[in-house]
């Protein structure tokens, strides 16, 4: 397989800033080709969002620059997914406690989601803390993370349906996030590759206002012809977002095998 990638971010209609930080790129291993993306939506006066998310980003570049290439010397016929886990929990645990560092030194609070997503030839791999999200997207439309926000734990418990949640304003209450949690538990998921599969990472901006049937008629396989066109549907899905009026900044990425 060969993957097709695609992202793009917007700042919104009211934010001066812009705090979401991505990275997605794909490369050549022993294994075959891989992609990696990274997403991280940042929270905090200022520039401050913007950093958490940002440094965070980083990390995982360089994990994927640095530890990656180990991984795929392995003899395993795909990623060693419980060295990939411990490894990924490390980066996690170990930018919380700089973020939690770096603003009780300057006096402010600040902290970032974390959406991180590996696909292989054989599987993809992911790891996950707030509300940022993972969806493939196949013959059906299908969330892979779940989000460690106070409405989620209510849906699970049986205390709100989901249309509640939509409309709650504590829908965007965080029960936690690198940089502001005193202790970080992140999600692993890991599930089989297929050709013609797509993964979409999304900040909560691009979800809000735009339906998940929406975004599968709009980004579902055949309709996503190549990497431009993957990349204008994903911005005809923001420009709908701001129309709607979502006021956070919005951002995704579009990954598809072929």
């Amino acid at each position: 397989m060969r993957f097709e990638i695609a992202a793009d971010t917007d700042r919104g209609i009211v934010k001066e800033t812009n705090q979401d930080s991505l990275l997605v790129k794909c490369f050549s291993t022993c294994k075959g080709d891989m992609a990696f993306a990274v997403l991280c939506d940042g929270m905090g006066g200022l520039s401050k969002g913007e950093l958490a998310s940002a440094t965070v980003v980083r990390a995982f570049d360089r994990w994927s620059d640095e530890q990656l290439p180990e991984l795929c010397k392995s003899s395993n016929p795909d990623i060693d997914s419980l060295i990939l886990e411990r490894q990924w929990d490390e980066v996690i645990q170990q930018q919380n406690e700089k973020i939690k560092a770096y603003g009780k030194a300057h006096a402010v609070n600040m902290g970032t989601t974390v959406v991180v997503l590996l696909v292989t030839q054989k599987a993809y791999y992911i790891i996950n803390v707030g509300d940022s999200r993972i969806y493939s997207l196949s013959d059906h439309i299908e969330r892979l993370t779940t989000d460690q926000t106070y409405v989620q734990r209510e849906i699970m418990n049986g205390n709100m349906t989901q249309e509640q949640a939509m409309r709650d304003p504590r829908r965007n209450v965080l029960l936690q996030c690198v940089g502001a949690s005193a202790e970080v538990k992140p999600e692993y998921r890991t599930g089989a590759m297929k050709n013609g599969m797509s993964l979409l990472l999304c900040s909560d901006g691009f979800r809000h206002e735009v339906s998940e049937q929406e975004i599968y008629e709009m980004l579902k396989t055949a309709a996503t012809v190549d990497g431009q066109n993957m990349h204008d549907r994903l911005e005809q899905l923001i420009r709908l977002s701001m129309q709607r009026g979502e006021r956070d900044n919005i951002t995704a990425a579009l990954i598809k095998a072929q």
